[in-house]
C-alpha cells in the first residue's frame, strides 16, 4: 500500500473531513506531516489516543501558530511538500499568514487544498454548517427517506466523507499529477456543498430519462417493494435489491410467490404500495438470519442491514479483513486495493508532537534552536 511513497502532504489540524482526506491519503503511503495547535481544533486535548483513527500512518508536529517563529518554521515545512491540507473558515489561513500566495511563494508546485461545508465563494462561504447543512441544500438528503417520513441521511458518509474528502483527495492527486508534469502547482476548493451534488449525477441521469420525481417514496430507488429494507420476525432487518427482472423472478421463487399474479409487473409503481404491504407480511415469518440463510449468495441482491461489530464478524468481510480491531479499536482496513492482497494494517496513530524533533530537524533546524523554540513555547 505505498501506492503514494514519495509524495508528502501537510496536513493543518481540523476536524472531519479534512483529517479524513490526510488518513487516506497515509493509507496510500503518502508521507503525512500533521501540524497540530495547542489546544487542538475546540480548544481542548487534541490527543484523543487510541480513537483518533483519522491521524493514522501521519507524522505529528505540534506548533503554536500564532507565534510567527511557529508560521516560519510552518512554511518550511510546505516548502518540501507536495500538497496541503486545510479545513478552516474562508480566510483564516490567510490571517495566519499561511493562505495560498504565501505558501506557493514558497513552493510554487504545492497544491493547496482547501476543505469548507459552503466553497471559498458565495453567500453562505462564511456561515457555520455541518454534514446535514450541506447534503440539505445541495439535494443530496432528498431521497433519504420513504414517503412522508423525515429526511435522514447516514452521518457524515455524504457530506463530510463523499462530498468532501473524497473530492479533496481526488483534487489533490489531479493537481499533484499535473504539477509533476508542469511544475505549477494549485488551489483545489474542495466543498462539500459541491461534491455531494456532484454525487447526485448518477441519479439526475435517472431523473432525465423519467425515472427519478420529487416526490419521495414514488421512484424506483425509493419507493417500490423490490428495492427496500424489510424488518425480520426477531426485529432484525434485511435489504433486497433486485432491480433487473432475471433477478427479481429469482426473489420471487425464493419468496415462494412466483405463481403470483400480482407481482407479475415489476415496474406498475400503482401497485407498489400493496406489494410492498406484502413483502413486508413475508419478511416477519422469519428471522434475520434464517432470510440470511436462505437468500445471501443468491442472485438476489440481498444483505442482512447489520450494525457495525456483527458487520466485523460476517464472513465476507471477515474473509477479505476490511473491519480490523488494532490496539482494542475496530477501523476499516485501507481502501481501494491495488492487486489481490489485503491492505496491510495502517501506521500507528501518533500522539500530538510526536514526530516534532524529526520533523524539524529535516528542515535543517539544530538542538539548540530546537531548545529555543521550546523555551518560548513556539513548539
Amino acid at each position: 500500500m505505498k501506492i503514494l511513497a514519495g509524495v508528502r502532504v501537510v496536513e493543518f489540524e481540523g476536524l472531519g473531513p479534512g483529517p479524513f482526506c490526510g488518513m487516506m491519503l497515509a493509507d496510500l503511503g503518502a508521507d503525512v506531516v500533521l501540524i497540530e495547535r495547542k489546544g487542538g481544533p475546540l480548544g481542548q486535548s487534541n490527543d484523543a489516543g487510541k480513537a483518533a483513527i483519522y491521524k493514522r500512518g501521519k507524522r505529528s508536529i505540534a506548533l503554536d501558530l500564532k507565534q510567527d517563529a511557529a508560521k516560519e518554521i510552518a512554511l518550511d515545512i510546505i516548502a518540501s511538500s507536495d500538497a496541503l491540507i486545510e479545513g478552516l473558515r474562508p480566510g483564516v489561513m490567510e490571517r495566519l499568514g499561511l493562505g495560498p500566495d504565501a505558501a506557493r511563494a514558497r513552493n510554487k508546485k504545492l497544491v493547496y487544498g482547501r476543505l469548507t461545508g459552503w466553497g471559498q465563494t458565495g453567500p453562505l462561504s462564511a456561515a457555520a454548517g455541518h454534514d446535514i447543512n450541506y447534503v440539505s441544500l445541495s439535494g443530496a438528503a432528498w431521497y433519504a427517506g420513504g414517503a412522508g417520513d423525515a429526511p435522514v441521511p447516514p452521518p457524515t458518509l455524504v457530506g463530510d466523507i463523499g462530498g468532501g474528502a473524497l473530492y479533496l483527495v481526488i483534487g489533490i492527486l489531479a493537481g499533484v499529477m499535473r504539477a509533476r508534469e508542469t511544475g505549477e502547482g494549485s488551489v483545489v476548493d474542495a466543498a462539500i456543498v459541491d461534491g455531494s451534488a456532484h454525487m447526485m449525477n448518477l441519479l439526475y441521469s435517472v431523473r432525465a430519462a423519467g425515472g427519478m420525481s420529487d416526490a419521495r417514496g414514488d421512484n424506483m430507488l425509493d419507493g417500490a417493494h423490490f428495492y427496500s429494507t424489510y424488518e425480520c420476525a426477531d426485529g432484525g432487518w434485511v435489504s433486497i435489491g433486485p432491480l433487473e427482472p432475471k433477478f427479481y423472478a429469482e426473489l420471487l421463487t425464493q419468496l415462494g410467490v412466483d405463481g403470483d399474479p400480482a407481482f407479475a409487473a415489476q415496474y406498475d409503481r400503482d401497485n407498489w404500495p400493496a406489494l410492498k404491504q406484502r413483502f413486508a407480511g413475508i419478511f416477519k415469518t422469519r428471522t434475520r438470519d434464517e432470510w440470511t440463510a436462505l437468500l445471501e449468495g443468491t442472485d438476489v441482491c440481498f444483505a442482512p442491514v447489520l450494525a457495525p461489530s456483527a458487520a466485523a464478524q460476517h464472513a465476507h468481510m471477515r474473509s477479505r479483513n476490511i473491519l480490523r480491531t488494532i490496539d482494542g479499536v475496530m477501523q476499516a482496513a485501507a481502501a481501494p486495493r491495488f492487486g489481490n492482497e489485503a491492505p496491510p494494517d495502517p501506521g500507528p496513530i501518533p500522539k500530538s508532537g510526536q514526530h516534532t524533533e524529526e520533523i524539524l530537524h529535516a528542515i535543517g533546524a539544530g538542538a539548540d534552536r530546537i531548545a529555543a523554540w521550546r523555551a518560548a513555547g513556539v513548539l
